[in-house]
């Protein structure tokens, strides 16, 4: 695809591009954030800092684990990996929201429905890109505003690893977050090299970009040992991701890996690149975007002189020039999307040679933006062949549920009388039970090695359809557990045997219906109760307690069946044995005795 505005495609008007530029270098003068209303949209322009001490704080790459209580969707949320961040950014970001106005005057502007758009050059960006994620999971999620953020970020160092860019193109907030880069801008790379090898050079490089700052290394050989640092890290990491990106599975390169530090950041976003004389390059797959950070810096060796070199550098401070020329003329914008369609001849007439040639693009780097298409393709096409099931899950579910609905005619919990298997329906609801754990396996396999889009984990029907397929299948596959005895050898179902088709989806739930984590166990009801039979009243009295209190919530919600409380249920007979003080007290009596 190619032509068309760039405001009009990302979703972000050019005047408001422009403002929000101008507005961050403007911050650089203030001490924590800069607000400018304009209309009906109100900025925050966050400052960068030139202190080394604000860039890393833990060696070598300063990365931390989210904090979950204020970033809970930055997670993945089957595999329960916890995104990681730059401490130094985090800690920054953190300090602004505790110790400034930031929260009360963001209030104000959702008081006076504004627009609002977080921005920021330089350092200033990750405060943006945090602060926006912070009104996310504060008011967006919880639909207290139904306006989202934008944020507009302009040379800004990457932040956060896979999980983070990955959680954020699941909950669909990444097309929000706007990157602004300069072809040889070298602060977006920073943070792809480790600290311990450019800490020294870092601060006056930094001294060098601060906007208000004289330093002048102009001649001097910092500035090009600092580049080549930068660039043969970011060799490094393309490379590895390239490789994944290829299909290659050598165990070299976990080899190498393990030897070679490599940087956990990862891009997430639209990135827009600019590639001079007012020429634009847009895209949002986040491991092209990799790679043409890594590809879109190269340069020969003839023209490495200082003046080249420092000019490099300069690139990071003229981002306002830059976008005045490339938004308000005759635009010059393609956006790569069909990735699988990247010519790989520089003579090519495609419609996206011009601006492939642009980025001074390498065969090589060509063959690379393919690759993370394919990929991209290959998670779509899974998803396609895992939502062509959809109509054999449900074709199963609905026997299962008549199955049920038959046990229950009979006066018999289809827990039970699964657990007892004594009729050819028994038997065929088996069969339905391990092909449906074939099919929900393969999905959950596939999520774990993240072979399916982002967005899948968080799409409403496979929620609901992994809910249904949960309770009424987990219940049998407990009473197959424990009719095999398999308790005595293997230990408790819930601590040894729980399958992860059921941690998952439940997980699916708790996440999208923001639930505290085990709320939705209803359907390991059973597994608690065989736990609980097995041992004396006076040991698990407590335990008792809560799993009926917990029980006739779940009953009240529709979320378990009152078969539970049949004559002859498993549950029914072991609760009678309890002793008559606990029974007459029982939230759960008047239902035994109906």
């Amino acid at each position: 695809m190619m032509g068309g505005r760039l405001g009009e495609n990302i979703g972000v008007g050019e005047e408001t591009i422009e403002k929000a530029c101008k507005v961050s270098m403007k911050a650089h003068s203030k001490p924590n954030y800069y607000i400018h209303d304009k209309n009906r949209v109100t900025f925050f322009a966050f400052p960068g800092s030139w202190s080394v001490n604000d860039w890393c704080s833990r060696k070598p790459f300063g990365e931390i684990k989210v904090d979950v209580s204020l970033f809970p969707s930055i997670k993945s949320i089957g595999n329960e990996e916890i995104g990681l961040v730059n401490q130094a950014f985090f800690t920054r970001f953190q300090h602004l929201l505790t110790r400034s106005s930031l929260s009360a005057e963001v209030e104000k502007a959702i008081s006076d429905k504004k627009q609002i758009v977080f921005t920021g050059h330089s350092s200033g960006g990750p405060t943006a890109i945090l602060a926006t994620i912070w009104f996310f999971e504060k008011y967006t999620r919880h639909n207290y505003y139904n306006t989202p953020p934008f944020c507009l970020t302009f040379g800004s160092p990457l932040i956060g690893n896979h999980i983070f860019s990955h959680a954020l193109r699941r909950e669909n907030w990444a097309r929000y977050f706007i990157h602004f880069i300069m072809k040889h801008d070298i602060v977006p790379r920073i943070t792809l090299t480790p600290f311990t090898q450019i800490e020294q050079e870092l601060q006056q490089v930094l001294e060098f970009l601060d906007p208000k700052s004289t330093h002048n290394l102009h001649g001097s050989s910092i500035l090009s040992s600092f580049l080549f640092s930068v660039m043969r890290n970011a060799l490094s990491v393309s490379s590895y991701a390239a490789s994944y990106l290829k299909g290659n599975t050598n165990l070299l390169l976990e080899t190498v890996a393990s030897i070679v530090e490599l940087s956990p950041y990862r891009p997430f976003g639209i990135f827009v690149f600019c590639t001079g004389r007012g020429k634009i390059v847009v895209l949002d797959n986040p491991d092209a975007v990799l790679q043409l950070m890594f590809f879109c810096l190269q340069f020969s060796p003839e023209e490495e002189n200082s003046e080249f070199v420092h000019g490099m550098f300069r690139e990071h401070l003229s981002y306002e020039s830059e976008l005045h020329e490339s938004l308000n003329y005759m635009q010059d914008v393609t956006y790569l999307v069909n990735l699988v369609d990247v010519p790989l001849s520089a003579h090519s007439t495609s419609t996206y040679a011009a601006a492939l040639n642009d980025l001074g693009l390498s065969t090589t780097a060509r063959l690379c933006l393919r690759a993370a298409g394919e990929l991209e393709k290959q998670k779509l096409e899974n998803q396609k062949r895992i939502d062509s099931n959809k109509e054999t899950i449900k074709e199963a579910i609905t026997k299962i549920q008549e199955y049920k609905t038959s046990c229950e005619i009979r006066r018999i919990g289809y827990y039970d009388t699964f657990k007892i298997q004594k009729d050819q329906s028994d038997f065929n609801a088996n069969i339905k039970r391990l092909e449906l754990a074939g099919i929900w396996d393969e999905i959950v396999e596939m999520i774990k090695r993240y072979e399916l889009p982002d967005g899948f984990e968080g799409r409403k029907e496979w929620i609901e359809l992994g809910t249904l397929f949960r309770r009424l299948l987990e219940p049998l596959d407990i009473a197959n557990y424990y009719r095999h005895l398999k308790n005595e050898d293997t230990g408790p179902y819930m601590v040894k045997a729980r399958p992860k088709r059921y941690k998952f989806t439940q997980k699916w739930r708790e996440h999208a219906e923001k639930m505290e984590v085990g709320f939705s166990s209803e359907t390991t009801f059973w597994a608690e109760v065989e736990e609980l039979r097995l041992k004396p009243y006076v040991q698990v009295k407590d335990k008792v307690s809560r799993l009926e209190e917990r029980a006739l919530t779940w009953i009240n919600e529709g979320w378990l069946g009152k078969d539970v409380f049949l004559g002859e249920s498993t549950f029914s007979k072991w609760w009678k044995t309890l002793p008559f003080e606990h029974r007459l007290g029982s939230c759960v009596a008047g239902f035994i005795s109906t």
